[in-house]
């Protein structure tokens, strides 16, 4: 698992795709094949399907906010446990 920006072309080329990852204070959290997460506001869904694998392109919207949001150092408070899940998981390795 990598935290930081996410290289969008690479995470969208080829047909790839992402892959859910977990579920976590309102937040659906998929990871590219290349290890990269972001999340998915489940308030910004609405009654839409997200499937265990999706077409990574058809995510490409989440993947943009998250690297703004990563180039604007703002955690906001819905991150905090995906920050919290990181700093644990990268520290056991």
């Amino acid at each position: 698992m990598i935290q930081g920006k996410i290289d969008i072309k690479r995470a969208v080329s080829e047909s790839r795709r992402v892959q859910f990852d977990f579920y976590r204070a309102g937040l659906l959290y998929y990871q590219t094949e290349f290890g990269e997460v972001f999340s998915v506001p489940i308030d910004d869904v609405g009654d839409a399907t997200f499937n265990q694998n999706e077409k990574a392109i058809m995510l490409m919207r989440y993947m943009r906010k998250w690297n703004e949001a990563i180039e604007k150092a703002e955690w906001t408070e819905r991150d905090k446990p995906l920050r919290e899940y990181l700093d644990k998981t990268l520290n056991d390795e």
